[in-house]
């Protein structure tokens, strides 16, 4: 037997058949030499369960690829979705921090206002007390003043009569 392949023995007995000399009268026939033709497909035939073996184990191969790569596939798409879920879960979790810090900014600034409100009450009013007692105070140094000056004119005045009645 010859080490050729399938396709060669194929290939060559196509040829053979090609090259053959017609029939008289019959154009769509040939005469070949059939030991050859034969022995042609005898090594296909040998040939053929190897092949068909090889055939086989390629498409269990190329089967189990394809399996495998579904698979793997498939398991980027639930790692893909489950970061996709976990993304979402951190994006509502950020703007649930977001929506409350933003309440708690203003609520604290709400309460600065308060507090200033109150502070500036605060501040007015003491300062409106202070403003009593230093008008208070300033009316009682004026007083005391004014009774000063009366003692003191009334001293002088006792002082000119004494030396208006000494003279």
């Amino acid at each position: 037997m010859n080490t050729r392949n399938t396709e060669d023995i194929i290939g060559s007995l196509y040829d053979l058949i090609q090259d053959a000399r017609s029939m008289p009268l019959a154009s769509d026939k040939c005469i070949i030499e059939r030991d050859l033709a034969l022995d042609m497909l005898d090594e296909i035939i040998a040939q053929l369960p190897g092949e068909l073996k090889q055939s086989r184990t390629i498409v269990e191969s190329r089967n189990e690829l394809i399996s495998q790569a579904r698979r793997e596939a498939e398991a980027i798409i639930r790692q893909a979705q489950e970061q996709a879920k976990e993304l979402v879960t951190k994006e509502a979790i950020y703007n649930e921090a977001k929506r409350r810090s933003e309440e708690i900014a203003v609520q604290t600034q709400n309460r600065v206002v308060q507090i200033q409100k109150a502070g500036n009450s605060y501040m007015d009013e003491s300062l409106r007390q202070t403003e009593e007692v230093i008008a208070k105070a300033l009316n009682e140094v004026r007083e005391t003043r004014m009774k000063f000056r009366s003692i003191t004119e009334a001293q002088e005045q006792r002082k000119a009569v004494n030396v208006d009645v000494q003279i």
